[in-house]
């Protein structure tokens, strides 16, 4: 699927828009920001009606490979660059420029299921990964039945569904996983899923459709995707925590930066290992990555004024909506605001 506001085109009315914003913008990447990046870029189309924004939704990994490569003017991804990756080069960059990554997009990630006679699920971290590493195989297991004394559990295989594809939801959900469970989840987060077995699907609605149509099945997946499918709650502390954009919110609230990196580059370094049953540690952020200056020197407006958009107060408040995203907190947006005007 290809996201784009041609239609905002047609639809916006002659001497509605004072913009003097024009030409079209390539991006791609998180699928987890589909919903939010139809509705961003619905509004933007609508305020500045001579701009075409396209975004391609082909996961984290493809729109930075896309990106770097210079395919795309911008990625989407859940997954902050890496050593190498800023290493590397940027094609559409102008050489030594730098580069822009910024948070965009908070969310919680949903574990999602569809298990008979199941309407409520506790997962801890350590029966989590053994699920979906393969080492817990039925739903009657005797770590699931401790954890859910009141549920009556099937004596049936367990289906895990994971993502096919590079994908920055299942870097965080590793991540999550290694750090709170690495005695069972013992492979180091990264953006293929890591081990054999269970079900692969390609992006985030793949997930959730193969989720929803098998039988007895759980995945991850973006929570703005869960639909009506049930959803565990996950064990942190001594307590078994729903997820909600506010407990994530908070755990990336109380996050450091990651060290050692460009005043550009706002990665976050998020607390899995938070107890506080406030907050949601399985949670992503996903970032905008962009250059600072172009080489084609018409798409800096562009990327500009999209991404300032899209962080915006008015940007946060569409993703909330569309996708029941969590806003960047008023610290996080003056510094993702300053790091913005970098861009030329």
């Amino acid at each position: 699927m290809l996201f784009s506001a041609c239609a905002a085109n047609e639809d916006a009315p002659a001497g509605e828009s004072e913009s003097t914003l024009t030409g079209t913008l390539d991006g791609a990447g998180a699928s987890s920001q589909g919903s939010a990046q139809e509705a961003w870029v619905a509004a933007f189309q609508t305020e500045n009606p001579d701009v075409t924004i396209n975004y391609e939704p082909s996961g984290s990994g493809a729109g930075r490979e896309a990106f770097l490569s210079g395919g795309v003017s911008f990625a989407g991804s859940d997954s902050a660059l890496s050593d190498d990756e800023i290493a590397g080069e940027f094609a559409s960059c102008v050489p030594d420029s730098g580069y822009v990554e910024v948070p965009a997009y908070i969310s919680p990630i949903a574990v999602i299921f569809n298990v008979e006679g199941v309407d409520e699920l506790n997962l801890d971290a350590a029966t989590l990964a053994g699920i979906f590493k393969g080492t817990i195989t039925t739903w009657d297991d005797a770590a699931i039945a401790a954890l859910n004394e009141d549920a009556t559990l099937p004596s049936a295989p367990i289906t895990a569904v994971h993502r096919a594809d590079d994908s920055g939801t299942t870097k965080n959900f590793a991540d999550y996983l290694n750090k709170v469970a690495p005695e069972v989840w013992d492979a180091a987060p990264a953006d293929p899923f890591p081990y054999s077995g269970g079900e692969a699907a390609q992006g985030t609605s793949g997930v959730v459709d193969a989720v929803t149509n098998g039988t007895n099945t759980i995945g991850y997946a973006d929570a703005s995707k869960a639909g009506d499918l049930g959803v565990a709650a996950i064990k942190v502390g001594e307590e078994f925590v729903n997820y909600t954009p506010e407990a994530a919110a908070a755990v990336v609230e109380e996050s450091p930066l990651v060290e050692g990196r460009e005043a550009t580059d706002l990665a976050i370094k998020l607390d899995r290992l938070t107890t506080d049953p406030s907050h949601y540690p399985l949670v992503l952020v996903s970032y905008i990555i962009a250059c600072q200056e172009y080489t084609d020197a018409e798409q800096g407006p562009l990327v500009k004024a999209y991404a300032e958009y899209l962080t915006s107060e008015e940007g946060q408040a569409e993703a909330a909506d569309a996708a029941g995203a969590a806003p960047l907190s008023a610290d996080l947006s003056a510094k993702v605001a300053t790091a913005l005007e970098s861009i030329k």
